[in-house]
């Protein structure tokens, strides 16, 4: 990739402009022009390596998510993949190495919806889907280093007040969870799908970030089209008294995308912390699980590694019906 393809890619991926006109910003801080940035991002898009230019939120904080999963029979495998891929309130559909080889995620704007697709899976399915709602989380970020220097930055602080939820934030967050539109004055867009000024929008925006509701705003990459061809999510069964103190050990690593305790559901599923480990090959990804094992003392625990094997449906999650689907509703 070019300079710019690089910068864009690796530096914004937080921190992104709450301007009128952030495209302009950026292209100033680059030395480049407005239009070369957008058309940048456009070719990114295209090609796939980003996702989209936006917001992500922090789980339940807005909405509900939770984590599923199904044993399936391999000959049923695309089937049931392509059923579950058709809700739209499925944001992530994985196959990974394990009986349970069928891992998705359910967001949606409240927990009776979430509770409704997971009964209809089950129904298809014909067997018991796994339940994994989050309880705690100690490091939620997906962001990637694309040039080596582990410079990117880890959880931002707490916030000084916690987001409140006020009038027009479903309006809000339905209008920005696609993503930013690439064109030169994006948040007055923003702003008509949510029924407010440009100003009103990136002032709202803001608040989201400072209370958290926002975990990060700015350019979301698809990690397997950047090279991290392989991951693992790592579970242990550890004593709830110890789960909290492991997962900040987790946590601390740069190396993590994400980390968290979830529900067990048993007898099916013992465990309850989780991370997840993105690297460009296998053993890269088991080499960085080993030092976990070794330097969080993680080794003493039952555990399990589960690598991704195919990639179903990756995409952004959403949290509110957009208008024209509520008004039609």
């Amino acid at each position: 990739m070019n300079d710019l393809e690089l910068h864009l890619l690796n530096d914004f991926q937080r921190g992104f402009p709450l301007t009128p006109t952030p495209f302009r910003d950026l292209a100033a801080r680059l030395g480049a022009g407005e239009g070369e940035v957008l058309a940048t991002l456009r070719r990114l898009q295209d090609t796939g390596a980003v996702s989209r230019v936006g917001a992500v939120f922090r789980p339940h904080r807005v909405g509900a998510s939770t984590l599923a999963a199904l044993a399936v029979p391999p000959a049923r495998l695309e089937e049931m993949a392509r059923r579950v891929s058709a809700y739209p309130e499925v944001n992530h559909n994985y196959q990974r190495e394990h009986h349970y080889n069928l891992w998705f995620v359910v967001t949606a704007p409240g927990e009776a919806r979430v509770q409704q697709v997971l009964a209809e899976i089950e129904q298809a399915a014909g067997s018991p889907v796994l339940y994994l709602p989050m309880l705690e989380d100690y490091h939620i970020d997906l962001g990637f280093d694309l040039t080596g220097s582990g410079g990117h930055a880890r959880d931002k602080a707490a916030p000084a007040a916690a987001y409140q939820a006020q009038p027009g934030d479903r309006s809000l967050i339905a209008a920005i969870q696609p993503g930013l539109p690439l064109v030169p004055r994006p948040y007055a867009e923003i702003g008509r799908g949510a029924g407010m000024s440009e100003e009103q929008a990136i002032r709202r925006l803001g608040e989201m970030l400072e209370g958290d509701a926002i975990k990060r705003l700015g350019v979301i990459v698809r990690h397997h089209e950047l090279g991290y061809r392989a991951n693992a999510m790592a579970v242990w069964d550890v004593p709830d008294e110890a789960v909290s103190q492991l997962g900040r050990c987790i946590g601390g690593y740069d190396f993590i995308t994400l980390c968290y305790r979830r529900r067990r559901q048993l007898p099916a599923w013992r465990y309850n912390l989780y991370c997840m480990v993105h690297g460009r090959d296998r053993e890269t990804v088991l080499a960085h699980l080993e030092t976990l094992g070794r330097e969080c003392g993680l080794d003493a625990y039952p555990h399990e590694r589960l690598f991704s094997l195919r990639r179903f449906k990756q995409c952004g999650a959403r949290y509110a019906e957009p208008v024209a689907e509520a008004q039609a509703a």
